[in-house]
């Protein structure tokens, strides 16, 4: 079966009660493709009012989540916790956590697999720096944070994998079409090697990295781009139109 195309919109640290109920507003009233499964993660803050105000057909999205079980532990949300809230999804691995924050891949792996474990469904976001894609590292990168993920979980069958390479978010830099399509597709046939083909067939591949309106049309006619994980796009009345890439393109 072909894969579902996905599109996630990741707000990031922006965002007022007004500025998300005014793009929750939009996306309900849009026309948006059928055939494609839309997901967005607001501010924590706003997680409730986000799920209680958005359409069903949108799912929501965390942007972070604990490894560990609801306990001691300030300042966290636990995956029983989001699901509890009906939250399906969170993001685990972002660029912006790994660098910022100092989150090693063991963790980010360890999260992923609290996260399954919890009933949700993750993002799971790889990518590497301008060094060492300079340094021709890209793929052995990515695969050794995949490879830190397969260590943790062996069902795949909720993951959506996002390949943002670093140096292209919030940047105004994108990969080429050719640079995104080299990467999925070296983590497609990862996937067959090291997990089974059935995970390498299912498995979306999402990119990332300075997405909009103007260069997703492309990038969603590439055979192993199965859609976008949008940063700052996400937070303009655009979003609709990256939402329907592939109906323009049709």
């Amino acid at each position: 079966m072909p894969r579902q195309f996905f599109v996630g919109g990741n707000f990031k640290m922006n965002g007022t009660i007004k500025s998300i109920t005014d793009i929750i507003h939009n996306l309900n009233q849009a026309p948006l493709d059928p055939g494609t499964e839309v997901v967005i993660a607001p501010p924590g803050l706003f997680l409730l009012l986000v799920r209680e105000h958005l359409k069903p057909e949108i799912e929501v999205c965390a942007q972070n989540v604990f490894d560990k079980p609801n306990g001691a532990f300030t300042g966290e949300i636990s995956a029983e916790q989001l699901a509890d809230a009906k939250i399906g999804w969170s993001l685990t691995g972002h660029s912006e956590r790994r660098v910022v924050l100092g989150e090693s891949d063991s963790f980010i792996a360890s999260k992923t697999a609290a996260a399954l474990s919890g009933g949700l469904n993750v993002i799971f976001c790889c990518g590497e720096t301008l060094d060492q894609r300079e340094a021709n590292e890209t793929i052995k990168v990515v695969t050794h944070q995949l490879a830190a993920v397969k260590e943790k979980t062996k069902d795949w069958s909720k993951i959506v994998i996002a390949y943002e390479p670093v140096w292209a978010i919030g940047t105004g830099k994108v990969a080429t079409t050719e640079q995104a399509q080299e990467v999925h597709a070296a983590i497609r046939k990862w996937l067959a090697e090291e997990v089974s083909t059935a995970a390498a067939d299912e498995t979306r591949i999402i990119y990332g990295g300075s997405v909009t309106e103007k260069n997703c049309a492309e990038l969603s006619q590439q055979a192993d781009v199965d859609g976008f994980l949008v940063g700052g796009a996400s937070l303009k009345p655009a979003f609709v139109d990256i939402i329907n890439a592939r109906q323009s393109k049709a």
